[in-house]
């Protein structure tokens, strides 16, 4: 047998606190009153007791340190001993549901069960095995014997509900509930229940009693009789509803759920312009909870957009909640998000974005946001700012340091540039987007190699390859600066490969990995490469027009050469070393 995976078997750990080793009858047991008809196996001898008692805790033992092989057959032995043993049932259960199936693992688990009907642990497993194979009717007796067994566990008791409920079998899902009453006394949970239990069954009047009682229990709280005017509105009782409504709001004038459902009932009567007026009461009030001022307003925007998305109406009570102090920022980010949702210019976007900051300088993704649209607008000094701004707040936040970064690397501040993506490498950790570190390393990378300080800059090129190893910028530039250097040229046209198998369209790509297989002398190839990298090339760049005009000369054509490097010449008017290929009519190589 296959060595067997250990999570199937940790269960059986536990249920050796519960199962003792069977050596003959098994004894009627009593347990909270209740008596439970014996059964009478037949006995072993002494002696195939001792020997039943070595073998199944050797198994466990074997169990336990991982050797399931050896476990399964001490127990397939301990039944050769005594084939009544329920505990070794219980035990092969999970051995054979992985070697033969659920359906052999559940007569397994049945066996051990009738053997030992008093058994909760046998009895709850073939229970949830009768539930997986979903034959309920089985499962129901098997989680009923487990609830006589223990009648203080209320969570068989929510099972069986569920699966009486499955049934439709509502009068035993009733019992259910009010078995569970009986032990943790009623609850608005319960109350719920045999509401939808009653709503199902078609019995109004039970079902609205049901909700009436659990008010008259609890005078003081004002919510119950708010849902007991919901109920009334929902069923066709209007006039009802506004009196338990208007009683809530006389003795609490702010109760928040009584005035959401005044605006319900006003919609429900036809007087839209007054549940709008509540509705934007509720809004612009300082004592309306934020998640409800939310929930409303959302649910505007939802109906908003299914009735034609005029974000005229919208925008204007936007702006008439958020012209009063507001104790979070929740509101001002939906407003910049809907605002996002109808394009509205990004100036105006960011105005909002930056009173959101007001509100939580702490709030990173709207920071980011930010940061990004002004990014968008080249204003470099901003996107420092504001990120020098978010690192204070938010210290742990690689985003921040990468921005941060390369907005000195646009004012040509390599120093700050590279310490601003150290800083960042530094606090990356498990929870760190692996891509945003890895370009951290790859522009470290960039940064290092243009200071002339290859080896620390192969390292970095290596730090975002761990963290990133499609990270096809990396790939790109490290493959590039080994093939300059003449170094590692098998490796760099390893990683080059790979960028061009998967962005075959890309010049910069293409021409490195041409330029690679022109250092390796395989002139041929790099020509079919340097060309479908020209064909590629819409910015006309200097350096692929000039590899273009190398590559060529190398295989012979003299005539494209000249074209490539004139052309080349005219983008990179001081390029003195293209001046003389041109002046030889032949490629030289002046590094």
């Amino acid at each position: 047998m296959n060595k067997l995976i250990t999570y199937f078997l940790c269960p059986f750990l536990a249920v050796f606190l519960l199962v003792g080793c069977s050596g003959g009858k098994q004894t009627s047991a009593k347990q909270k009153g209740v008596q439970r008809q014996s059964v009478v196996l037949p006995q072993i001898s002494h002696n195939d007791s001792l020997r039943f008692k070595m073998y199944f805790f050797e198994g466990v033992k074997q169990q336990t340190q991982g050797n399931f092989d050896a476990a399964y057959d001490l127990f397939s032995h301990c039944l050769d001993i005594n084939p009544n043993a329920a505990e070794v049932y219980f035990m092969l259960s999970s051995y054979n549901g992985i070697l033969q199936g659920d359906s052999v693992a559940l007569e397994d688990v049945k066996k051990a069960s009738e053997l030992n009907p008093d058994n909760n642990a046998y009895l709850e497993r073939l229970g949830s095995g009768y539930l997986k194979t979903n034959n309920l009717d089985e499962a129901i007796k098997a989680y009923e014997k487990l609830s006589k067994n223990s009648p203080e566990r209320s969570d068989i008791l929510d099972i069986l509900t569920q699966l009486y409920g499955q049934k439709k079998d509502y009068n035993n899902m009733l019992l259910a509930i009010k078995r569970i009453e009986d032990l943790e006394g009623s609850s608005e949970q319960t109350t719920l229940a045999k509401m939808r239990v009653y709503a199902l069954q078609g019995k109004k009047e039970e079902e609205f009693n049901e909700l009436k009682s659990m008010s008259l229990k609890h005078p003081n709280d004002m919510n119950y009789r708010v849902m007991m005017g919901n109920w009334l509105l929902q069923n066709g009782k209007p006039e009802d509803a506004y009196n338990e409504y208007m009683y809530v709001l006389k003795q609490e004038p702010d109760n928040n759920m009584a005035q959401m459902s005044m605006v319900d009932y006003f919609r429900s009567v036809g007087q839209t312009q007054k549940a709008d007026s509540i509705q934007e009461e509720m809004l612009v009030s300082t004592k309306t909870p934020v998640e409800s001022k939310m929930s409303i307003m959302r649910q505007i925007v939802a109906n908003n957009e299914k009735n034609g998305g005029d974000s005229t109406q919208v925008l204007g009570l936007f702006k008439r909640i958020l012209s009063k102090p507001q104790k979070t920022s929740d509101m001002t980010e939906l407003y910049a998000a809907y605002m996002s949702l109808k394009k509205m210019p990004q100036d105006s976007i960011s105005r909002v974005l930056e009173q959101i900051l007001e509100i939580s300088p702490d709030n990173v993704a709207a920071r980011i946001q930010l940061i990004q649209a002004e990014w968008q607008k080249q204003n470099y000094d901003r996107v420092a700012e504001l990120s020098k701004q978010a690192i204070d707040y938010s210290p742990d936040e690689v985003t921040f340091y990468y921005f941060l970064g390369m907005a000195y690397l646009q004012d040509d501040k390599d120093d700050e540039a590279l310490d601003a993506m150290q800083r960042g490498v530094n606090v990356a950790d498990d929870s760190s987007n692996p891509s945003l570190v890895s370009d951290c390393y790859a522009v470290m990378g960039d940064i290092l190699h243009g200071m002339g300080k290859e080896t620390e800059a192969y390292a970095a090129y290596d730090n975002s390859l761990e963290w990133k190893d499609d990270n096809f910028g990396c790939l790109n530039n490290y493959a590039y600066y080994l093939s300059e250097s003449d170094k590692q040229l098998e490796k760099a046209e390893q990683m080059s490969y790979r960028t061009v198998q998967a962005e075959p369209d890309n010049s910069t790509y293409l021409d490195t990995y041409a330029w690679i297989l022109f250092k390796q002398k395989k002139y041929k190839d790099a020509l079919e490469y340097i060309v479908m990298a020209v064909d590629n090339d819409s910015t006309k760049s200097s350096v692929i027009i000039e590899h273009a005009g190398d590559i060529h000369a190398v295989n012979g054509d003299i005539e494209s050469a000249l074209k490539y490097w004139n052309e080349a010449l005219e983008l990179d008017k001081e390029n003195k070393t293209l001046m003389r290929k041109i002046k030889l009519k032949k490629y030289i190589n002046e590094k």
